[in-house]
């Protein structure tokens, strides 16, 4: 049977070289054949009528309506050499008043988000270009709101530069690697909190609140860095895991005019997250968010920096746990702001007054509000992005500041928009994809009305066609717990129901997530397109616990995670095994992070039903992980001993009865190296067999130095030999 079959997979394959291109890894990961185009550096000036991109190294201004060049900013070739500079940037911020532009260049990776780089201040009225500090790379520039200072920080301590005399005050001095953080995120804080800066500039440019992390008794995770010397480079950092110390934080004012900070009193701050902190339009009035470890009861708080004193704004309580986003928006008036919450069972967004009653609630139906876009006090109006009539995909709407009139902007774009509004909300940015077409980026008038086209991808349509791509289509199907699931599936080109195919399922699966949208994946879709081409139908589907469908379908996961996640995988392949053109027999799982943490789950949970599984980077027990990711769903071991027996796939190794590849990165400061050790010592216990790939020096990207191509070199063999 196994021969036969690969008889008919290499002539299959062989008749569709002959009659398209095949699709080649060096392409997806070498030599980037199909990339997509897009528009980089794109950002809305302040008038509303023109933006800025970048070209050449260049910051061109081009006016909205037509496209046309209106002026050359900054010409980065002209000004290399000057202070330092390079010559070439990554990334660029106007002042306020966008006489300035903060141009940062040469970044070093800290951890996932976080980097360190040179920092220049170019005067556009001057043509002048400073270096920020020079003595060494800078974390977080921030220029002030008035343009005259940029708070930076160095080595854990918070400094700031006022432009007009080139002076630097170094605001805080207790800094030190691995005890005190001034300013900035702990590695903790960045990944589950998804910020990295951490103070403030107040609305007058007179003070700058920020966070400081005491994580000196935070236990410490070490990682080898093999560099051809005679010893391993040992890399230590503090990472809080399931149960143990956090960091203690405290959110300090410091006052320039004075000349030194204080401390805000929040009360009791034992076991307390800071995940958020923003001035509201009162330079006296800092707004400060307070979670507790649980991640169940959160309050805002305003600190009046004038009465040294602290007032509630308000308080929300949730029987499974709260989502930290950035959807605050204080209103100019003084009196108002907006705020989302899920606490009718969908996120969705209100409008409260300072005192925190509810005014009234802006969006209505049974959606999830994705992003807040802002508001137009000017003419009343809310925007926002959000999946109205399906989770798979997404529109822009507006809605009047008393909830009625919500209007969908981009109705007839069938597929994934999202948009960014200029400042005086008059026209917005479109980027649009479906599944199986390359992003479009449009600009609309702010009633949707389509303005031009900046970039539509359009030769990528000939591209595809040149390689022969199959179209992948949405399903849905009910599983025997009456669940209704939704996916995609990618069938081969020449696909024929009279003939039986192996199926190949990739998902990811974690707390709100969603895999099954209408949008570009860009190089995963051509990887499945190379697969299918090789003859294997691809499928995607997203279980309980993914987003897109209210607080309930993505919260039933709590205190259990992997349970249900891991049945709704099964079920997939037991429906799929169920469909005429399916060889159930040869049915295979792949996932990286949570993905791989649910691949390994099913392949043991669901031995019956996997022949082959690959768990890229994957945890195989809650308890390595971090505390809050992993406590915010899971609480600790000592509360939900059963919670995370149950569902870690350590404890399941001696089911393992298929192929399964075991990948991580040894140098992962995220899922550690430490999760698929013990996944193979306990592999090795049971006496099963596995393949197993380790990349030295690679994080949980794992890429650099061909790492990419390499790992998917080998996963594409496995797939090909075991399934």
């Amino acid at each position: 049977m196994g021969r036969l079959f690969l008889y008919v997979l290499v002539f299959s394959f062989s008749y569709a070289i002959q009659a398209q291109k095949a699709i080649t890894l060096e392409n997806i990961y070498s030599k980037s054949g199909y990339r997509t185009k897009s528009v980089p550096g794109f950002s809305f000036l302040k008038d509303g009528r023109h933006y800025t991109i970048v070209k050449d190294g260049d910051i061109k201004m081009m006016d909205v309506t037509t496209g046309s060049l209106k002026e050359t900013i900054f010409e980065g070739g002209k000004h290399t050499g000057k202070s330092g500079f390079s010559g070439d940037f990554e990334n660029y911020l106007f002042s306020d008043d966008e006489s300035k532009i903060l141009l940062e260049s040469e970044e070093e990776a800290i951890y996932r988000h976080s980097y360190k780089a040179k920092c220049h201040v170019f005067d556009r009225k001057s043509g002048s270009m400073s270096e920020v500090y020079p003595y060494g790379k800078i974390v977080n520039p921030m220029l002030s709101p008035d343009g005259e200072k940029v708070a930076f920080v160095f080595n854990n301590n918070l400094y700031y530069k006022n432009l007009k005399n080139n002076n630097i005050t170094q605001i805080t001095t207790d800094g030190f690697k691995n005890k005190i953080i001034n300013g900035m995120c702990d590695w903790v804080y960045e990944e589950e909190f998804g910020f990295t800066r951490a103070f403030y500039w107040s609305p007058d440019s007179k003070k700058i609140a920020f966070i400081r992390f005491d994580e000196s008794l935070v236990p410490e995770y070490s990682m080898h860095l093999y560099t051809d010397s005679l010893y391993p480079v040992n890399v230590t950092f503090k990472y809080p895991k399931v149960g143990e110390k956090n960091a203690d934080v405290s959110t300090l004012v410091y006052d320039i005019s004075q000349g030194k900070s204080y401390k805000t009193d929040l009360a009791d701050m034992k076991d307390m997250y800071i995940p958020r902190v923003k001035w509201t339009n009162d330079p006296e009035k800092l707004c400060i968010f307070k979670l507790n470890r649980h991640q169940n009861e959160l309050k805002l708080y305003i600190w009046d920096t004038k009465k040294k004193s602290a007032s509630t704004l308000i308080e929300e309580k949730n029987k499974y746990y709260i989502d930290i986003t950035d959807d605050l928006t204080f209103m100019k008036d003084g009196k108002h702001f907006v705020w989302s919450s899920e606490k009718d069972g969908y996120n969705q967004l209100f409008l409260h007054t300072m005192d925190g009653k509810q005014v009234t609630k802006l969006t209505q139906g049974n959606f999830d509000v994705s992003a807040f876009y802002g508001v137009d006090e000017k003419n009343k109006k809310v925007y926002f992005q959000a999946s109205e009539k399906s989770p798979m995909q997404k529109h822009v709407f507006s809605v009047d500041m008393d909830g009625k009139n919500q209007t969908n902007l981009t109705p007839t774009l069938a597929g994934t928009n999202k948009a960014s509004f200029s400042p005086t909300f008059e026209y917005f940015s479109n980027t649009f994809s479906t599944i199986n077409t390359a992003p479009t980026y449009t600009v609309h008038e702010k009633y949707g009305k389509k303005v031009r086209t900046i970039e539509d991808n359009i030769l990528y349509g000939k591209i595809q066609e040149e390689y022969g791509v199959a179209p992948i289509e949405f399903f849905t199907f009910t599983t025997s717990e009456n669940v209704k699931l939704n996916g995609w599936m990618l069938k081969p080109a020449n696909f024929t129901a009279t003939r039986k195919y192996p199926v190949f399922m990739t998902q990811y699966s974690g707390p709100g997530s969603q895999s099954v949208t209408d949008s570009w994946r860009g190089a995963e879709y051509w990887w499945n397109q190379m697969l299918a081409q090789a003859g294997y139908i691809v499928v995607c589907v997203d279980g309980r616990g993914t987003g897109g469908r209210g607080e309930e379908f993505k919260k039933m996961t709590y205190l259990q995670l992997g349970h249900y996640e891991t049945l709704d995988q099964i079920e997939t392949a037991k429906y799929l095994g169920g469909q005429p053109y399916v060889e159930k027999t040869r049915i295979g799982i792949f996932g990286w992070s949570y993905g791989g943490y649910m691949s390994s789950l099913c392949i043991l949970k669901g031995n019956d039903v996997f022949k082959a599984a690959i768990a890229v980077a994957p945890v195989t027990n809650w308890k390595w992980y971090d505390s809050v990711y992993t406590e915010r769903y899971m609480r600790t071991t000592t509360e939900n001993e059963n919670g995370y027996e149950n569902n870690s796939p350590v404890y399941f190794a001696d089911k393992l009865k298929g192929n399964y590849l075991l990948i991580h990165g040894m140098a992962d400061d995220n899922v550690h190296f430490q999760n698929s050790v013990e996944m193979a010592n306990a592999l090795i216990k049971a006496n099963k067999q596995f393949d197993t790939y380790y990349y030295p020096n690679r994080n949980h990207g794992i890429y650099g130095d061909n790492a990419t191509i390499h790992l998917y070199t080998k996963m594409t063999n496995f797939i090909y030999e075991k399934l």
